[in-house]
This record gives C-alpha cells, sequence and structure tokens, in this order.
C-alpha cells in the first residue's frame, strides 16, 4: 500500500526513529511501510495519522484495495 509518510516525515524534519518512537514501533517497521514491503494495521495507520494530524485517507492510498472487492 502506498503512504505519504516518507514525504510527511522530510516536511516535519524528523527521522525514522523518531516516528516510530512516537507511534510505539520500530524503526524497521517505518522503512518497511515507506518502501511498501508492509502493510500498516488499522491501529497503526491510526497512530501515524494522528501523529501528523491527519486523517487515514490522506497518509494511505487506498486506491488499490478499493477494487479488490
Amino acid at each position: 500500500m502506498k503512504s505519504k509518510i516518507r514525504k510527511l516525515r522530510k516536511q516535519h524534519r524528523i527521522s525514522q526513529e523518531e516516528l516510530a518512537l512516537s507511534v510505539g514501533v520500530t524503526r524497521q517497521t517505518i522503512t518497511s511501510l515507506e518502501c511498501e514491503k508492509y502493510t500498516a494495521s488499522l491501529v497503526l495507520a491510526y497512530k501515524i495519522a494522528n501523529f501528523f494530524n491527519l486523517t487515514i485517507e490522506e497518509v494511505f492510498d487506498f486506491s488499490e484495495v478499493e477494487g479488490d472487492n
């Protein structure tokens, strides 16, 4: 699943480690999300979106998922 995590991190000038600590995951998890090798759980997606004061839909691209019904 595509996300804007990397872009948002760079805009806010925070490291992967800082984001990871803030949302309760490892830096490797943030790396995997940014490289699209891992899909965030709903809880993690919420925590990340909340960290940036955005909605989940503003951070994650669900366009590929919507066609899988």
